[in-house]
This record gives structure tokens, C-alpha cells and sequence, in this order.
């Protein structure tokens, strides 16, 4: 039984993430959620109670993910192995949980009405502690003296771009869905500009 629920509530996850990606949270319906995992519209409700509950376990489903790729930011690793290995988490990122992206980009857009006071904290505390981190590494002359914000900003535009604007990149690239050598490319080239751009001068 609780094999059926997990893949169920997965269903209505993944179905949710789709819509409210390309629909925004107040025209999705969960008629259409529904429809779309291949469930009962009750399902919906039986699992998450509210399209409420339903659109914040979808911005959930994704800041987990977020704050874990901060894993290795630490002011005594090496500059480029905590940022290559950061740039290839968000890449995977994107690559995974492309609606979810979506999402959470939307979400923060508007001001983020529906993140709770916690999980806006976690967040954060998460960028601010890389960018301690950055200006660690900066003030020892490991890396040039750029600005540690900016750098960050950088680096999530860069690589959050292949979930949030995939229209533009398939209708640039001709490809309907990027494979993985596609997202190896991605990774190989934000990685080099960063860490070029990061050499001590």
C-alpha cells in the first residue's frame, strides 16, 4: 500500500510541477493535475489536501536539492573543486526538475508569497554563507578579487537557464530536449569561464 501512495503522490508531483510551470499557480487546476498524472481528482486532495499544499510541496521538491549542492562550500576547500562541483550540482539541478525550476524561479519573481519564513531563511543563509566562503578564499589571494555576490548571481543565471528558458535553447540549438552530453557542455563551459575569471590576477 505504501508502494502505490509513493508512486501516486509522485505522480501528482510531477503532473503539478508541469502544470504550474506552464500555467502559473492561480490558472492551474487540479482537475488538470489530475488529468495529467492519469489519477481521480479526488487522488489530489486525498494526498495534499489543497492546491495549496500540492504547490508548495512542488517548491519543496526543489529547494532540497538547492541547499544540499552548497554541500561542499567551505572556507578551507579548494576554490575550484567547491565551485566546479557546485556548478555541476545546479546543472543536474536543471536537468532533473526542469518544472520545478520553473517554479521556484516564478515563485521568487513574485516575491515568493508562498515560501514559508523558514525555508526563506535556509535560503538565505545558504548564499550567504557561499559568499562568505568566496570572500574567504578572496581575502587569502586564493581567487582575484571580484565580488562575491555578483559571482554567485552569475553562476545561478548561468546554470538555472537551461531548466527556466529550455524554449529559447531548444529553438537555438534545433533540439527538442537537451541530452547529456548537452548538459556536460553546459557544465564544461560555465566551469571554465568561472574559473578563468576567478584566477588570481
Amino acid at each position: 500500500m505504501s508502494t502505490i501512495r509513493e508512486r501516486n503522490k509522485e505522480l501528482i508531483l510531477r503532473a503539478a510541477s508541469e502544470e504550474f510551470a506552464d500555467k502559473g499557480f492561480a490558472a492551474t487546476k487540479t482537475s488538470d493535475i489530475a488529468a495529467k498524472a492519469g489519477l481521480p481528482k479526488p487522488n489530489v486532495y486525498y494526498y495534499f489536501k489543497s492546491k495549496e499544499n500540492l504547490y508548495r510541496e512542488v517548491l519543496e521538491s526543489i529547494i532540497e536539492p538547492i541547499l544540499q549542492a552548497s554541500t561542499p562550500f567551505n572556507p578551507d576547500g579548494v576554490p575550484s573543486e567547491v565551485l566546479s562541483g557546485y556548478i555541476r550540482s545546479k546543472i543536474r539541478i536543471s536537468r532533473d526538475l526542469p518544472y520545478a525550476s520553473k517554479v521556484f524561479a516564478s515563485e521568487i519573481m513574485h516575491g515568493a508569497p508562498h515560501l514559508s519564513a523558514d525555508l526563506v531563511e535556509q535560503l538565505n543563509a545558504q548564499a550567504k554563507h557561499n559568499i562568505a566562503c568566496i570572500q574567504s578564499w578572496i581575502d587569502r589571494g586564493q581567487i582575484a578579487p571580484i565580488d562575491p555576490n555578483h559571482l554567485m548571481f552569475s553562476i545561478w543565471a548561468a546554470t538555472q537557464t537551461y531548466a527556466d528558458f529550455d524554449w529559447q535553447i531548444s529553438a537555438v540549438t534545433g533540439k527538442d530536449k537537451l541530452d547529456e552530453a548537452d548538459y556536460e557542455a553546459a557544465a564544461q563551459t560555465i566551469i571554465r569561464l568561472v574559473l578563468k575569471g576567478c584566477e588570481p590576477d
